[in-house]
Formats: structure tokens, C-alpha cells, sequence
């Protein structure tokens, strides 16, 4: 049974970006940002615009979609190695 709090903290998905990575998908993001600027006003810029809000938000939550339908996980810090005792 779980405690109000436990509840309250539950979330419904799996991180499954490592911290570097989503860095890497934010400067990323910003790099095509100033592209959609920078283009504006053309299809190219509209689709720079439209490609940079999902780098964002996968970025910002840890969850990627397409990588959970590949089966990527993060592993855990404090898995030990077998055979290590």
C-alpha cells in the first residue's frame, strides 16, 4: 500500500535519458532554435521551429518515446556487478 506521499510522487513513465544526454539535447534545441530565427518566415525555418519543441520537452522530462519503444533503460547507480562479492 502506498502512502499519500508516495502517491503524490508517483509518475507515470521511466527516465530514460542519462543526464549528459539531455545537456546534449538542450544545446542542441538552442542550436536549432537560432536556425528557426534565423529562417523564419520559410518553410525551413517553421520546421526548425517545429523539431525544436520535442528535443525541449524530451529533454526537460528525461523521456524519450522512440527510445522507450527501443527498450532503452538507464541503469541503476547502485546495481552491483555480478560476481563482485
Amino acid at each position: 500500500m502506498l502512502t499519500p506521499y508516495e502517491k503524490e510522487r508517483q509518475v507515470f513513465y521511466t527516465k530514460n535519458l542519462p543526464r549528459w544526454e539531455r545537456i546534449a539535447r538542450l544545446l542542441a534545441a538552442a542550436a536549432m532554435g537560432s536556425c528557426a530565427v534565423h529562417f523564419w518566415g520559410s518553410p525551413v525555418g517553421y520546421l526548425w521551429a517545429a523539431l525544436v519543441i520535442p528535443m525541449v520537452f524530451t529533454s526537460t522530462i528525461g523521456f524519450c518515446p522512440m527510445c522507450a519503444l527501443a527498450g532503452r533503460k538507464i541503469a541503476a547507480k547502485n546495481k552491483q556487478l555480478k560476481g563482485s562479492e
